[in-house]
């Protein structure tokens, strides 16, 4: 039997920022928990905002700049998270281009994202991260996804590289969102 596997977005532009190091935890309690999980970054892309051409009915983005790949990724998975810093009190720019993409491939084509479990998670500085949260859950609900809760919202504070990490409740926070991942992955299996 498959044990699962989840793939996580990472919106930062930095490989090793906090975002990639809330994510990098992340996936630690999954792979504890027997799920595989593949990180994929997204600042390595150049990711364009959707045209509204209609062409994706059959499965795959008619814009060319490597986001089919991880759609790709994403059709194959059980689980799909997205960590995205928060800048100006939102979400990346290029994170949510991404997602209006993938969604609208999904709804218009083989709804691949349906009942694929997963959440949101924003780092922050100081503030936005509730903004950003609500932002991203549109994302996961008008998707037909399942999104697990935790003990709190999936937020974590820092700013210099691994002060995200020495947020002992946000972590605490998203350590139990990734054991919810895997739970709920493997009863719905």
């Amino acid at each position: 039997m498959s044990t699962g596997k989840v793939v996580l977005l990472c919106g930062s532009p930095r490989p090793g920022g906090n975002t990639a190091q809330v994510l990098g935890e992340c996936a630690k309690v999954l792979e504890r928990e027997g799920i595989e999980t593949e990180t994929v970054l997204l600042g390595e892309k150049r990711i364009f905002s959707c045209t509204a051409c209609g062409l994706c009915t059959e499965g795959e983005c008619a814009l060319d700049d490597g986001l089919n790949e991880i759609i790709g990724k994403i059709r194959e998975a059980e689980g799909f998270i997205v960590g995205t810093p928060v800048y100006f009190g939102t979400a990346r720019g290029d994170v949510t281009a991404a997602l209006q993409r993938i969604g609208m491939v999904s709804m218009s084509s083989d709804s691949f994202l349906s009942r694929k479990v997963g959440g949101p998670i924003a780092v922050a500085r100081r503030g936005g991260h509730t903004a950003t949260l609500q932002e991203l859950l549109m994302f996961y609900l008008i998707n037909d996804m399942i999104v697990p809760g935790s003990t709190y919202w999936n937020m974590v504070f820092g700013r210099t590289p691994g002060e995200a990490l020495g947020d002992e409740e946000g972590m605490r926070t998203v350590r139990r969102f990734a054991e919810n991942v895997a739970f709920l992955i493997r009863k719905l299996r």
